[in-house]
């Protein structure tokens, strides 16, 4: 009755926001530059945070310009982990305005909601007797979380590592995971350095199986592991499902693999029905950009199709699902803003 309307929990964040019960908060308490453009941000979590499985992923809340936004990252610590502490490891991508404000502006003692980690991409309890994992740019974040937990575990078993980077200073954790192919008679890594190759990289740098091969001649006997960009992904489901080894092949995916947009496809004008802003958008964008662009800061989560939290209902109009290329014009259908893009003019409930 003391604390009405508000709960004790809001009083209690006065003193500490990490004792919060209403909503959860972490404490930024380490940030260490892993290379030019990639940052890992230590983490001190509050109350109610619970351990996480090697692999999966959290969301982070961050606040630029007087708006909130989300965003998802893998943690890359292992759970063995026991300060109450965890990391996520950021790179900057090109006009990613929320990955360039972690690396660049978030610091010691900065406060930021953050979610419960989730996601189904982790080593099974009896882990693979012979893991394979392929991995590039920052992709890399769930393979070493881990690597970091089976060398913590003292049960690492054989296991090889294909990493691409363009060159030898983009590799992150570069200089953890060379100690570790010295000191770790079982860990076999394989690092290719595209720009070495210079025009010869597409056919000779990027994944391909004559490389697979070369590194890993076991590798139809071995599960894989892989995360990284959409070419890298869909070249090992192509390789792994013409080997019929398909259930082999674990993917962790940090965008939403997209169709490929109809040549002749058209943008329109959006219509945002609450907030009474009308804008143009062309036939590839996201509307969750669009809305965002435009001043606005809709609910979302994943921003790849999967929470369901940027759920709006069209009002009018067409839109296109990027992933499916389906068209969805029926008032009152569900758009996933994050993966829809304007097939013409539209109206959202947003």
């Amino acid at each position: 009755m003391f604390a009405f309307p508000l709960k004790t929990s809001h009083y209690v964040e006065l003193v500490n926001p990490l004792w919060t019960t209403h909503k959860m908060q972490a404490q930024v308490v380490e940030v260490w530059d892993e290379t030019k453009d990639s940052r890992t941000i230590t983490l001190k979590a509050g109350a109610n945070w619970r351990k996480h499985r090697a692999g999966q992923h959290v969301r982070v809340g961050i606040s630029v310009d007087g708006r909130q936004y989300t965003r998802t990252y893998t943690i890359s610590s292992p759970p063995e982990r026991d300060d109450g502490c965890f990391t996520i490891t950021v790179k900057v991508i090109d006009g990613g305005r929320i990955s360039r404000h972690i690396v660049r502006n978030l610091k010691v003692g900065d406060y930021i909601p953050v979610g419960l980690p989730q996601g189904d991409f982790y080593l099974p309890d009896a882990s693979p007797i012979q893991p394979l994992f392929i991995t590039a740019g920052s992709g890399i974040t769930p393979a070493m979380s881990m690597l970091r937990s089976l060398i913590a575990q003292q049960r690492l078993p054989d296991s090889v590592h294909i990493h691409f980077a363009p060159n030898e200073f983009d590799v992150i954790f570069a200089r953890e995971l060379r100690q570790m192919s010295i000191q770790q008679k079982y860990y076999h890594l394989h690092e290719v350095h595209t720009r070495d190759f210079g025009e010869d990289k597409q056919t000779k740098a990027y994944f391909n199986l004559d490389q697979l091969q070369r590194f890993c001649p076991d590798w139809k006997e071995r599960d894989c592991y892989a995360c990284g960009p959409a070419s890298l992904l869909s070249s090992l489901e192509k390789v792994w499902g013409e080997a019929g080894l398909s259930n082999k092949l674990h993917i962790e995916r940090f965008l939403a693999e997209f169709a490929e947009v109809p040549s002749d496809a058209v943008g329109g004008k959006v219509r945002f029905a609450k907030s009474g802003i009308e804008v143009e958008a062309d036939s590839e964008t996201n509307l969750l950009r669009i809305a965002e662009d435009a001043g606005m800061n809709p609910p979302h989560g994943c921003r790849m199709g999967i929470c369901h939290t940027c759920n709006t209902k069209l009002k009018s109009g067409c839109v296109r699902d990027l992933r499916t290329g389906e068209l969805l014009n029926e008032v009152g259908a569900i758009v996933q803003t994050c993966v829809c893009a304007t097939a013409g003019d539209c109206e959202l409930d947003l």
